[in-house]
């Protein structure tokens, strides 16, 4: 399985920003790659769909959502996450 981190992917913060007023568990979308794969900007809307905040981030500090099962997953990759 890749943990690769792709344009569009809804991701969740791992992390508190309090900087930016963000909070582990608020949920964005990658909107541009940056770095070579080594950072992303992550949007945050409201349910209208309005932005309140956008900020760069790195890997280690999103996790990528999922909707459905993902085959041949085991648990040992869900702990390394």
């Amino acid at each position: 399985m890749t943990n690769t981190i792709k344009l569009l992917d809804v991701v969740a913060l791992t992390v508190d920003l309090p900087e930016y007023n963000l909070w582990r568990g608020q949920v964005g979308t990658v909107v541009e790659i940056l770095a070579n794969g080594t950072a992303f900007e992550v949007e945050f809307c409201d349910r209208d769909g309005r932005t309140y905040e956008s900020a760069g981030l790195r890997p280690d500090q999103i996790m990528v959502l999922h909707y459905q099962p993902i085959p041949n997953h085991q648990e040992s990759e869900v702990m390394a996450v």
